[in-house]
This record gives structure tokens, C-alpha cells and sequence, in this order.
């Protein structure tokens, strides 16, 4: 074998074994992360319902309403 073919062997076998071990450590320290909890999900329902009734219960809505259907109405034109 030549010493530039040797060269090349050994230099891609040192970072695909480098790229394994890279990509082991990485999965065994997402193990612990299951996921979120359902204080979390509870957490974003709680931010959607109070942006829907901050919506429905001042004018903002009739507002953006409003604009979306100008704008629409200027693309049809």
C-alpha cells in the first residue's frame, strides 16, 4: 500500500470514528430528555387562551380582521 493511499486510510478512519463517538455522546445525553411535561403543555395552553380572549375582547381582532381582508382584497384587484 502507498503512503499517501495509507495516509488517506487512516486519516478517514479517524474521523468517522471520531464522528461515532461525537454522535454516541450526543444520543446518550438526550436519554434523560423525555420529552416535555404536562406543566409545560398546561403552561402554553394557559399563553393561547389569554392571547384568544386579549383578541375577542378588545378591538384588536376587528382590527387585524381588517387589514387581512384590505390586503386580500388589494391582491384580487
Amino acid at each position: 500500500m502507498s503512503d499517501l493511499m495509507l495516509k488517506t486510510v487512516v486519516a478517514t478512519k479517524v474521523r468517522v470514528n471520531g464522528w461515532k463517538n461525537t454522535t454516541t455522546r450526543a444520543m446518550r445525553g438526550r436519554a434523560g430528555d423525555k420529552g416535555q411535561t404536562a406543566v409545560e403543555y398546561l403552561g402554553i395552553i394557559a399563553v393561547v387562551v389569554a392571547i384568544v380572549l386579549a383578541i375577542t375582547g378588545t378591538s384588536i381582532g376587528s382590527t387585524i380582521l381588517n387589514k387581512i381582508t384590505s390586503l386580500i382584497n388589494k391582491v384580487g384587484n
